[in-house]
């Protein structure tokens, strides 16, 4: 006699399915546990320490600090579920805050939100919910786990506005079996209506902005913090090499920007990129910043199968917020991809992510490398 499958995809009944939730302190997180908990399922949450020692209590809006781990301690106690707090912070500064501002000196702009997924949250969190005897990890991240022909999927959440699957692309595909994602087919008045059902004290908690341990000032701080050696002043120079002025240091500048140069013009100057060799911030006209050939390393393919060897077609994600866009992307090497944009695209920063799409299905991605990289 077979054993009919629970909400979450086992064939085990509810009660007997411990599945822990990584809790945050915010809505989405608290309403996750609430859920499950409110199935039936032997629900346990963690809430990791990942900086500041605790001592955030004063300021909102950020996750994983003081103030916030309090708020996942008390909706554990609202909802009579077990919780326990992981200090992860030396592990979170060497992977993501030290990643961050290394990033930033390599000229190029960094996403701390997927390295944080990529390393403590779904591998060293991950192999602290098995240790503690789950069946799952389960999160409140807006994106959605389908089942297809072969295997588990990746898919953007149902509300486009909320969808977090740009900076899940990393995962892996054992890492994507035992995950679970409950509001991925929700939108956040929906969850906010659960928070109120279930009564808990973060109804009506904002949401986290910006970056976490970025809590005062500017990232150009944190980094000049960490590598106060390596802020090294520069020429900022047009296209053809011509001294413009001076700069403090690289960290201060992205691709793109427009705001700030200290420089005169006849015409509007952005920067085109970032020269860490030389200390350079390279600046020309707006329609120099297009760019239509991307190369990608450190490709992590979602799809079927090993990374496709021929070209093939996908819709790709540059930022998080833009429409997906038509392009052809072929292997160009051990864990590299050529991406060729049907339209250039102005403002590509290296450092970022490439990820692709197959209508609503993240098929993977990797990282935009600087010119100077590529051989």
């Amino acid at each position: 006699m077979s054993i009919a499958l629970n909400s979450l995809g086992l064939a085990k009944s509810a009660s007997a399915t411990r599945v822990v939730v990584a809790m945050s302190g915010g809505v989405d997180s608290s309403v996750t546990a609430a859920m499950l908990h409110n199935d039936g399922y032997d629900v346990v949450g963690i809430t990791l320490q990942l900086y500041d020692h605790g001592k955030a209590v004063s300021k909102s809006g950020t996750c994983c600090a003081g103030r916030d781990i309090n708020d996942a301690r008390n909706v554990a106690d609202a909802i009579g579920i077990p919780h326990y707090v992981l200090d992860f912070e030396t592990r979170f500064k060497e992977a993501v805050i030290d990643d961050f501002a290394d990033t930033y000196l390599r000229g190029e702009t960094p996403i701390p939100c997927v390295r944080c997924n990529e390393t403590v949250k779904f591998t060293d969190l991950l192999v602290k919910a098995e240790d503690l005897g789950a069946d799952l990890m389960v999160t409140g991240h807006y994106v959605r786990r389908l089942m297809g022909q072969d295997g588990a999927e990746l898919h953007a959440g149902s509300d486009y506005t909320r969808d977090q699957s740009y900076f899940m692309f990393s995962m892996n595909r054992e890492q994507l079996d035992f995950l679970r994602f409950p509001l991925g087919h929700m939108d956040k008045n929906a969850t906010r209506n659960l928070a109120r059902k279930y009564n808990l004290p973060v109804a009506s908690k904002r949401d986290s902005q910006d970056i976490c341990f970025v809590q005062k000032g500017s990232y150009s701080d944190i980094v000049r913090k960490l590598r106060p050696e390596a802020v090294t002043e520069g020429d900022i120079v047009n296209l053809d090499g011509n001294v413009l002025g001076r700069h403090l240091g690289i960290i201060n500048y992205t691709v793109g920007q427009r705001r700030g140069l200290g420089i005169a013009a006849k015409e509007p100057l952005y920067v085109i990129r970032l020269d860490p060799l030389t200390s350079q911030v390279v600046v020309g006209p707006k329609n120099a910043l297009k760019r239509q050939c991307l190369t990608l390393k450190d490709i992590n393919w979602l799809g079927a199968g090993d990374f496709p060897e021929n070209d093939f077609k996908l819709k790709v994600k540059l930022r998080s917020t833009q429409p997906p866009l038509s392009a052809i992307i072929s292997q160009c090497g051990e864990g590299m991809a050529k991406v060729v944009l049907k339209d250039s695209q102005g403002a590509v920063a290296p450092g970022q992510a490439c990820v692709f799409y197959d209508g609503d299905r993240v098929m993977g991605g990797g990282w935009i490398m600087r010119e100077d990289e590529i051989e």
